[in-house]
């Protein structure tokens, strides 16, 4: 199964449960695994038998850094919906979305969700 990995997105969002979240906003991390056939682009190197890794940066961050929601899970969702309806040649992906500063005590590197999501057509 072939694979295209984008990894380390940073984008600046205004997700969460509490009002300073949502006020104040924060940095969200969004790693990306995009599942298709990556045998066409091998064979002709060619960018239109692949995914362009910007367009789906801008789609992403376009998400990320735009309406506010509570959970990340919903943003998680959305960047799949968005990505499955846009880009045919996606069969599946990951999705993981951290937060890496949310306003819970203890010591810890982040919360994260990922979610996987196939085409179902």
């Amino acid at each position: 199964m072939d694979k295209i990995h984008i990894s380390g997105m940073k984008f600046y969002g205004y997700h969460g449960v509490f009002p300073e979240e949502n006020r104040l906003g924060q940095t969200f991390l969004v790693d990306l695994t995009l599942v298709l056939n990556l045998r066409p682009a091998g064979k002709s190197d060619d960018i239109q038998d692949s995914i362009d890794y910007g367009e789906i940066y801008q789609a992403t961050k376009k998400i990320v850094e735009g309406e506010a929601k509570n959970l990340i899970e919903a943003v998680a969702e959305e960047i799949s919906a968005e990505l499955l309806r846009r880009y045919k040649k996606i069969s599946a992906l990951h999705v993981k979305v951290t937060k890496p500063n949310p306003p819970i005590p203890g010591a810890y590197d982040g919360v994260a969700v990922e979610i996987y999501r196939e085409r179902l057509s």
